[in-house]
């Protein structure tokens, strides 16, 4: 969140006091993490839209992880749905790995499916000014059958330098299903 130094003089007979305090200029509201939810799930659909036709895929991959997570500000905690041998995915090279193939082995290109369409369901959401994380299901729509894949998520979000919400947690699994 972008924060304004607001210095004040209060003075009185007996004293002068010269003080600062930070004053919000804006603050993520659920909105803005609706339309961060829907510019990933976009980029998702546009990666392997882009592999289907034949075009750059990781050239459209490596756009938008650049623009939606938090890589090149600070740490990102990424746990990918179908990650078991390498399951924490620090870097924006492993982040890439995982949606299009790569450097990890176990990746077969999550984004490569391809996704007609991907849609949130939050369950709640927390906010504190210049962060927030939500929780909830997200649905994959396998462009080739129609048929839709259900996945729990976590995602955490920071608000970058240019008031822009970046992605620094993304957790996600598929549904427990027990064995009876």
């Amino acid at each position: 969140m972008r924060m304004k130094k607001v210095i004040c003089c209060v003075a009185s007979a007996v004293s002068i006091a010269l003080f600062s305090f930070d004053v919000s200029a804006g603050q993520i509201t659920e909105k803005d993490i609706a339309n961060a939810q829907q510019k990933w799930g976009d980029c998702i659909v546009q990666i392997g839209k882009a592999s289907t036709e034949k075009g750059d895929y990781k050239a459209v991959a490596e756009k938008c992880v650049t623009d939606l997570y938090a890589y090149d500000t600070g740490t990102v905690l990424f746990k990918p749905t179908k990650a078991s041998e390498k399951q924490f995915r620090s870097t924006k090279k492993e982040a890439l790995s995982y949606f299009v193939t790569g450097d990890v082995p176990e990746d077969h290109g999550f984004a490569l499916q391809p996704w007609s369409k991907v849609r949130f369901e939050p369950a709640g959401t927390i906010i504190d000014s210049d962060s927030a994380i939500t929780m909830g299901n997200y649905y994959f729509t396998d462009a080739k059958t129609g048929k839709e894949v259900k996945v729990e998520y976590t995602f955490g979000y920071k608000e970058g330098k240019d008031g822009k919400l970046l992605i620094n947690l993304h957790h996600s699994s598929l549904p427990y299903t027990p064995v009876h």
